[in-house]
């Protein structure tokens, strides 16, 4: 019955085209003028959206290439749990048509276009490869995970993360001083060098996101490496907390999005937001952005040090928690470049002093890469799932492959009392 429906409207639709629309050489993009680019928008309406790809065209696209066509797809298909085929001279002509462009050449596109080349100007990637192992000399594997406790029960590991950030909470592990960073991290003089994202939340938000939070009905998601410390292959994610906002019956909560750059996500589902920032990272360059994240926190040499340490001063992340609607009315175009700080948004801030997360951590194994310091809002907001597949779109344009982080990665259990820090502390925007 879908099946019909969707062939019927799309009879009518392409009808309703050819008669409004002619591809005569003022309105056919292919007969007479090259496009150069792609189509990047935060809305598309759903007839543009059927036909893209089914439209064909008899010229051909230029050296830049579709990069972003189409962000918001409303399909009536089930969600792609596989990268969609590449954008097609179709689906531009497409929206072209939707835009109610034929005729009026010098009417305003509400979309923008952008280039895909196939070479970059930089191809030297100096951060490639610098997330250490070794700590103060070599051979001593510092880095690498260590059991949380030695057999007699005493810790053998600093403050771990994600831990509860529920006002008022305190965690057991005394920080010995340790102050989280409290203002901004541009004012630190720290830069963001990766985003990525975990199904459900690593931190716990009581009232917000927690073990009573709710969502679809739950897909595998694959994390085929697990995290950056793990070389386990076909995982499953691990599912975290998740937020309160889920309703069954409210169509922006149940409506498939057909996702074109990220992958195997899901309309309906929490998602914990991370951009690591770094001071040694290469700020204002091309390679700026890396994955796996370490190479961007440690891509300068001679910055972070063990002896003093410095690692909470000099490597933080920002964590920002989503529910995932189908409603453009929530959509964000900078998701990649840090949390929101706007309204609600970043405004009441946990900050503390922990580690780094993913799953081949517990409360048994241990994270070395401590203590760093986080900064957790503290609420779940509402983002549209185009903002999600833009930050994907932009992540595939950066001068390093960031495609391993194009899917969402498993969740760390929550730390327990004993391994978090009791230094967290409350910063709402705006006030002292």
């Amino acid at each position: 019955m879908m099946a019909a429906r969707f062939a019927v409207g799309l009879l009518i639709l392409q009808g309703a085209w050819a008669a409004t629309c002619p591809d005569d050489p003022e309105s056919d993009l292919c007969d007479t003028t090259e496009v150069s680019g792609a189509v990047r928008s935060q809305s598309l309406s759903t007839s543009a959206l059927l036909l893209a790809g089914v439209l064909g065209c008899g010229g051909r696209i230029s050296a830049g290439g579709l990069l972003l066509l189409p962000l918001a797809f409303n399909a009536f298909t089930a969600e792609a749990a596989t990268p969609a085929p590449a954008p097609t001279c179709g689906g531009l002509k497409a929206v072209y048509k939707d835009a109610a462009c034929c005729g009026s050449p010098t009417k305003s596109f509400p979309f923008q276009v952008v280039p895909k080349p196939d070479k970059k100007l930089f191809k030297n990637n100096y951060c490639s490869g610098k997330k250490p192992v070794d700590g103060h000399v070599s051979g001593d594997k510092y880095f690498n995970n260590v059991k949380c406790t030695l057999e007699n029960g005493v810790l053998n590991a600093v403050e771990q993360a994600g831990a509860n950030v529920t006002k008022g909470y305190v965690g057991g592990l005394n920080a010995a001083g340790r102050t989280p960073i409290l203002t901004d991290y541009l004012a630190a003089g720290l830069c963001p060098v990766n985003v990525h994202w975990h199904l459900g939340t690593e931190h716990l938000s009581m009232g917000e996101f927690d073990e009573n939070g709710k969502g679809p009905t739950k897909a595998v998601v694959h994390d085929d490496h697990g995290d950056a410390d793990s070389r386990r292959l076909a995982t499953e994610a691990r599912m975290g907390y998740r937020c309160h906002h889920y309703n069954a019956n409210d169509a922006k909560f149940t409506t498939p999005y057909k996702w074109q750059h990220c992958v195997e996500m899901k309309v309906g589902e929490t998602y914990e937001v991370h951009w690591p920032h770094s001071g040694a990272g290469a700020c204002g360059t091309p390679y700026q952005y890396q994955t796996p994240f370490y190479d961007g926190v440690f891509c300068r040499d001679g910055i972070i040090t063990l002896t003093p340490l410095n690692t909470y001063m000099k490597i933080a992340v920002q964590s920002q928690i989503f529910t995932i609607v189908n409603d453009e009315n929530y959509y964000y175009p900078d998701l990649f470049r840090g949390m929101i700080v706007d309204g609600d948004f970043g405004k009441d801030i946990a900050k503390y002093t922990g580690s780094t997360t993913g799953t081949s951590r517990n409360n048994e194994v241990c994270s070395q890469y401590a203590p760093i310091t986080w900064q957790v809002d503290r609420k779940c907001h509402l983002i549209s799932a185009s903002s999600f597949d833009k930050m994907c779109a932009d992540m595939k344009q950066q001068a390093d492959d960031m495609s391993d982080d194009l899917h969402a990665h498993g969740s760390r259990e929550l730390v327990s009392n004993k391994l978090a820090a009791n230094n967290l502390q409350r910063r709402v925007q705006g006030l002292k």
